[in-house]
């Protein structure tokens, strides 16, 4: 053992001091966590006051994520710090770069470019509106596209995948194949994807809506698996991140299932419309069974508490970046920053994943995420390949604080609370939405809000956010976007001084300009409940 503890220590860092484990770039952060893990099962000297794992400036691949296990627990006196040196963020824990996507039609430049330019899932150069959507046939027809488009994809094989635009969330479908009759295609799709796009009513495209048809875009996507996640820390408290970067993680889910999604980036496992006797004893009018499962994340917290992230930028990341997946409480994320993020940035508490039925009201889910404070946080940029996905997301949570954030640049909503669409008490409650700045939201995705709220929550606020209001999305078929969605049902909230205005040029992030309150019919809602106070 102690050869191997000295071999450890050769290959890991030098000890600075007592308690700390220094990392140089090429040299293993696994190792240094084995050590520090060693250090409390044998109870040494060092882990008085904590133990310090400093990664030096440098880049560290990880070819499988760092497995935080219950045995790298520290305690309030003795905490596991696991941080960079300096203040820019030089040490950069990074795993493979997104697969790239090229557009190759339609090929019109939009006419409003995004400020922000990246190679990302984004319509850079625009969208093009369906024909029709066959539910009896599984077939979606189009206008037919180029002849290069066609024939790239026929003998050379190319594959395509088509993005669909589908209200409040997206789908992408891998083509089976494409028949030309003329100046209209009619595309088929692989399975799992066209199962689900077809059964399952909502969402689905529209055809002849209020600002017309649904609509979409082809391309190929790099056909490549990459690192998905980073770090899981799965039953260690008392964890403190600090001062590092996060970088660079793949999405693999759509290159093999495609990726139809019901709300939020949640992508369906099994879904399909009720057709005879709709209605369930706690919905009567509920017409749809749905089961999902999580989106992947970068960075995954669970069976946890004071698990927390302070001065952390999470860069480049897909699906989601950092997430509080179930079993936390009393974690926080402060100042950190999120930026180009293909999901949701911060997602924490339960959604009912498979095997629960999503729409069922369950009283056991929320005390599994509580506690969970998300403070002073830049969000710059997120759902910007899966254009479903929010800023900052929470499900079945209670006793959570988000506040003080600057949120904007998004695909979708900004700031969610709630799931369960439902009116009954299920144990969510007492959530403050708090001084948050949310701007330029709803960029590519209606039905939305720059704070998106559902079910009953009791005890809770939304107060003092400053919201501009919703970026006017070029492809919505409707005009349902709100500064304020009190969404299915909600329930159980205060809301107070809350303002909005115009978003200021320049600088993404400047205060809004021209406040005021947030008007009554700028706050949309969907079946509210009684008990909803309006101090606007």
């Amino acid at each position: 053992m102690k050869r191997l503890l000295t071999t450890l220590s050769l290959l890991i860092a030098i000890y600075a001091n007592a308690g700390e484990i220094i990392v140089s770039e090429g040299n293993s952060i696994h190792d240094a966590l084995r050590q520090a893990r060693e250090w409390r099962r044998t109870n040494d000297p060092r882990c008085k006051g904590g133990i310090t794992i400093t990664l030096k400036a440098g880049r560290y691949y990880m070819n499988e994520p760092l497995f935080l296990r219950p045995e790298d627990s520290g305690t309030k006196e003795s905490p596991l710090v696991i941080r960079g040196i300096g203040e820019k963020h030089t040490s950069v824990i990074c795993g493979d770069a997104r697969q790239r996507h090229t557009q190759v039609w339609p090929l019109k430049e939009q006419c409003d470019s995004l400020p922000i330019k990246h190679d990302d899932g984004l319509p850079m150069k625009g969208m093009e509106r369906m024909l029709d959507f066959n539910t009896n046939d599984r077939t979606i027809t189009i206008p037919t596209p180029p002849a290069t488009v066609l024939r790239d994809f026929v003998s050379k094989k190319t594959p395509l995948e088509m993005v669909v635009h589908q209200r409040w969330a997206i789908a992408i479908l891998r083509v089976k194949d494409m028949k030309v009759e003329g100046d209209k295609t009619v595309v088929s799709f692989m399975e799992p994807e066209s199962r689900l796009e077809f059964e399952h009513p909502w969402p689905q495209p529209v055809i002849g809506g209020e600002k017309g048809n649904s609509s979409f875009l082809l391309r190929t996507t790099e056909q490549r698996d990459g690192i998905e996640q980073l770090v899981i820390v799965d039953g260690a408290n008392y964890i403190r991140f600090e001062g590092i970067t996060f970088k660079h993680t793949c999405w693999n889910r759509p290159l093999h299932k495609g990726h139809v999604t019901l709300q939020g980036g949640f992508p369906l496992v099994d879904a399909y419309k009720l057709k005879e006797n709709p209605g369930l004893p706690w919905d009567k009018d509920l017409e749809n069974q749905a089961w999902i499962e999580r989106p992947v994340s970068a960075v995954t917290v669970c069976n946890a508490h004071h698990v927390d992230f302070y001065s952390v930028v999470f860069e480049n990341l897909a699906a989601t970046a950092l997430d509080f997946v179930d079993n936390i409480s009393d974690c926080v994320v402060q100042k950190c920053t999120f930026g180009n993020i293909g999901g949701t940035a911060i997602m924490g508490g339960s959604f009912a994943e498979s095997p629960r039925e999503v729409h069922r009201p369950y009283t056991d889910l929320a005390k599994r995420c509580q506690r969970l404070t998300i403070k002073d946080n830049i969000v710059l940029d997120a759902a910007n390949e899966d254009w479903g996905a929010v800023g900052i997301g929470l499900g079945y949570v209670r006793h959570c604080t988000i506040s003080k954030n600057h949120v904007f640049f998004l695909s979708y909503s900004g700031i969610c609370v709630g799931w369960g669409w439902t009116p009954l008490n299920t144990g969510m409650e007492n959530n403050r939405i708090e001084g948050n700045n949310v701007s330029n939201y709803a960029r590519q995705l209606y039905d939305a809000g720059g704070i998106y709220t559902l079910s009953n929550q009791p005890g809770s606020v939304i107060s003092g956010n400053k919201v501009s209001r919703p970026y006017p999305a070029p492809y919505a078929t409707n005009d349902r976007g709100f500064c304020i969605y009190l969404d299915a049902r909600t329930d159980g909230f205060t809301i107070e001084n809350n303002y909005t205005g115009d978003i200021a040029p320049g600088i993404a992030g400047r205060p809004l300009t021209n406040q005021r309150p947030i008007r009554r019919d700028e706050i949309g809602d969907n079946h509210p409940g009684p008990n909803l106070i309006f101090k606007q």
